[in-house]
């Protein structure tokens, strides 16, 4: 091993092992956006968290932040997304890439947002749990 690689690693471990350690807070929701989501969840009542939820044809999937996505499946059923991590971009309108493994969206399936006039990518994250917000039965 070369001399300056040896004199350098031991005080870089703890410096890297800081970095590692702290915990994520997901940046606040402005008013606009705490009104947004409280009009696309008014009336339904949040159910149990799955990691999984089906690709659905006629679906919409829509940025809240870029922190939280909301899933319309129906009228009647709507998913909350809280991402890990965030997709700056998806607040000013940029268009979200979801790379999947198969039929469903899934936690960790990873997420780009990019700007396609400029081609840039301007936000990494990755899917969360689904909370899945449904109508009450009448």
């Amino acid at each position: 091993m070369r001399p300056w690689i040896s004199r350098s690693v031991p005080w870089l471990v703890p410096l890297l092992l800081a970095g590692c350690s702290g915990s994520y807070q997901p940046p606040k929701l402005t008013e606009k956006q705490t009104s947004e989501l409280e009009q696309a969840l008014a009336g339904k009542v949040a159910g149990e968290k799955t990691s999984c939820v089906n690709h659905e044809p006629q679906t919409n999937l829509t940025a809240i932040s870029g922190n939280v996505l909301l899933y319309r499946v129906s009228g009647r059923l709507v998913y909350r997304n809280d991402l890990i991590g965030s997709c700056t971009g998806l607040t000013r309108g940029d268009t979200m890439i979801i790379k999947t493994w198969g039929s469903q969206y899934c936690r960790g399936d990873m997420v780009t947002s990019a700007d396609l006039t400029t081609g840039m990518v301007t936000g990494s994250c990755a899917l969360g749990d689904f909370t899945p917000y449904r109508s009450p039965s009448k």
